[in-house]
C-alpha cells in the first residue's frame, strides 16, 4: 500500500471505520528501531502508515499523559475519560458495539422501552445508489452523544483546572503522538497489515455492489 498517495482525509476514514477492539501493539514493538526519515515523502508515508497501525497505542499514549497532568484533579481524570468515550463514538465499530450492548442490556429489564431505541427505518428509494447507513445510538444520531459527551468533558475540564493546562497537555500528547509516528521505522508486520486492511477494503466495496 502506497501510504504517500493517501490523503488526510481518507486517514481519517479508515480511522473511523477500522475495528476499536484492536488491542495495542506490545511496548517492546512500540518503542524499538527509531530512524530519521531521508525525505519528506518518506516521512509522510512512514507517519501515516504509523498513525493507522499504532492507532490503538498512540490513543492510550494521550489519556494516559492527560490523566497524568491532573493526577491530584479526580474531576480532570473523569473529564479524560468523558474525552475519550466521545472521540471513541466517531468510530463506527465502537457505537455499533456500544448501541447494541445498551439496547440488549434495557431489553432485558424493559422491551417496551427498547423497542423505542431503534434507529429510524431509512426508506429505499428505486434507481437511486444506496447512501451509506447512518450510525444510531439508543435510537439517536450518533453526533447527539458525541456533542453532549464531549460538551460535559468541556465543563469538567474548565472546572477541574485551568484551560491552559489543558491544552498543555493535549499538546503534549500529540507532540510526543507525531514524534513517534515520525521515526519509529515501520516493520514489514505493520506493512503486511496495511495490505490486508487494504484487501478487506477493496473487498467489501465490491460486496456492496
Amino acid at each position: 500500500m502506497d501510504w504517500g498517495n493517501v490523503t488526510a482525509e481518507d486517514l481519517m476514514d479508515a480511522l473511523r471505520e477500522v475495528d476499536w477492539a484492536s488491542p495495542p501493539r506490545p511496548l517492546t514493538e512500540f518503542f524499538s528501531r527509531f530512524t530519521i526519515p531521508r525525505s519528506y515523502s518518506k516521512w509522510n508515508s512512514r507517519l501515516k502508515c504509523n498513525l493507522y497501525y499504532y492507532r490503538t497505542n498512540y490513543f492510550i499514549m494521550i489519556i494516559f499523559i492527560l490523566g497524568m497532568g491532573f493526577l491530584r484533579r479526580p474531576l480532570a481524570i473523569v473529564a479524560a475519560l468523558l474525552t475519550a468515550i466521545s472521540i471513541a463514538f466517531l468510530n463506527d465499530s465502537f457505537a455499533v458495539t456500544f448501541n447494541e450492548k445498551v439496547t440488549r442490556t434495557v431489553r432485558q429489564f424493559s422491551p417496551h422501552l427498547a423497542a423505542k431505541m431503534r434507529p429510524p427505518i431509512t426508506p429505499v428509494i428505486r434507481g437511486r445508489p444506496s447512501a451509506k447507513r447512518a450510525i444510531h445510538i439508543c435510537g439517536r444520531p450518533r453526533w447527539m452523544f458525541v456533542s453532549i459527551f464531549a460538551a460535559a468533558s468541556c465543563v469538567l475540564w474548565i472546572t477541574s483546572c485551568s484551560l491552559l493546562t489543558v491544552l498543555w497537555a493535549f499538546v503534549i500528547g500529540l507532540l510526543a503522538t507525531i514524534l513517534h509516528a515520525s521515526f519509529r521505522t515501520p516493520n514489514l508486520k505493520a506493512r503486511l497489515n496495511t495490505f490486508r486492511e487494504e484487501f478487506r477494503a477493496v473487498w467489501r466495496n465490491y460486496s456492496e455492489l
